[in-house]
């Protein structure tokens, strides 16, 4: 089986994806600054894997690596290569995502996440690795009143955090038109991540002050925060909130699994793909069925728009579904119940 190297691998998305790779029988290693993640989620992992798999040797290494120094990814490369374990792809997942933080700290963005990027492209080029998915964004697209949003909508972000994920895309396109035609690249364009792992074990926990609405639902929910603040009842929607495509994150990580083996199985190129579940949520609707599900109530107050939101934000799926076999399996209640659910056990495993 093929030697992945997962980027951002203890993050929220990341953990998730490496622990479905590791059931396909991939072998992993995971680099991560740590910055917005802990290696608790490594720990978890092991801790899922070994419970479902008695057999299993965890098939999985982890380097504490900041993704802005170029020699460290370098040094992480080397070391697999001269045990001959050479590095066949990578799941570029690493990077800052609050739109809001972006807007007002837009350099911070750009060294995270473009700088960074550029350091561990050269090093893949420098060992010969050249296929990699790409954690792009849908905020990278031109806002369409009420409309779906396809591969093909026109690129045109309106803060920092989705210049930064355009440019990388931009970056990667470049590539692939530079001559040596064999790179093989997936940008999958994601739209709202929610849930968690369903025995309750993994889920998302940011470092410090979550900036996504979900975790802030959590926090609220089990009292740690007094209440959601809601960016925004004044847009053209039928509720006033914004509306987004919420997706659960194990379908998420699912198909970042389809597109790897999409790559594996084809020649080389690059792809866009959109990863979302083609149905509008509001805010309203999301607070509603977390409190329908799980039987809580959830105190919000509303307050003016946010630099750099969009009114409506939802995927076309049908390119996912018909190139890359990838299916929603998971629907809104399911995502919060499973939210809740990490929400409840996460504080009662000290080990991690």
């Amino acid at each position: 089986m093929s030697k992945i190297l997962v980027t951002g691998g203890a993050g929220f998305i990341g953990s998730h994806t490496c622990l479905l790779l590791l059931e396909k029988g991939y072998d992993l290693v995971v680099i991560d600054s740590l910055a917005n993640s802990s290696d608790s989620s490594i720990k978890r992992i092991r801790y899922i894997r070994a419970q479902n798999d008695k057999s299993s040797s965890n098939g999985i290494k982890f380097y504490k690596v900041d993704l802005r120094d170029h020699d460290s990814i370098k040094n992480v490369f080397e070391l697999e290569f001269r045990n001959n374990q050479r590095i066949d792809a990578v799941i570029h997942f690493a990077g800052l995502k609050a739109v809001g933080e972006s807007t007002i700290d837009p350099l911070k963005y750009w060294e995270f996440n473009v700088l960074s990027t550029l350091n561990l492209l050269k090093v893949m080029v420098e060992y010969t690795c050249k296929t990699i998915i790409f954690s792009s964004s849908a905020t990278i697209y031109e806002s369409k009143q009420n409309c779906l949003i396809n591969e093909e909508t026109s690129i045109k972000p309106i803060n920092p955090y989705g210049s930064t994920k355009a440019t990388i895309e931009q970056i990667l396109n470049d590539l692939n038109n530079s001559g040596s035609n064999d790179w093989k690249i997936a940008n999958l364009r994601y739209f709202n991540p929610i849930g968690a792992h369903p025995s309750g074990l993994m889920g998302e926990e940011p470092l410090g002050k979550p900036n996504n609405i979900f975790p802030i639902i959590l926090k609220v929910a089990s009292g740690e925060l007094q209440q959601l603040r809601i960016y925004g009842n004044d847009w053209n929607t039928p509720d006033g909130t914004g509306i987004r495509d919420y997706i659960h994150v194990m379908d998420l990580a699912d198909g970042h699994i389809k597109a790897f083996e999409f790559l594996e199985n084809n020649k080389a190129g690059i792809i866009n793909v959109n990863l979302g579940t083609g149905l509008g949520t509001s805010v309203l609707e999301l607070i509603n069925t977390f409190q329908k599900v799980n039987q809580i109530k959830i105190n919000y107050i509303f307050d003016e728009r946010r630099a750099g939101d969009k009114e409506y934000v939802v995927a076309d799926n049908k390119k996912a579904i018909k190139t890359l076999g990838f299916k929603n399996t998971r629907g809104l209640e399911e995502m919060c119940r499973d939210g809740w659910n990490w929400q409840l056990k996460k504080s009662s495993f000290k080990d991690f």
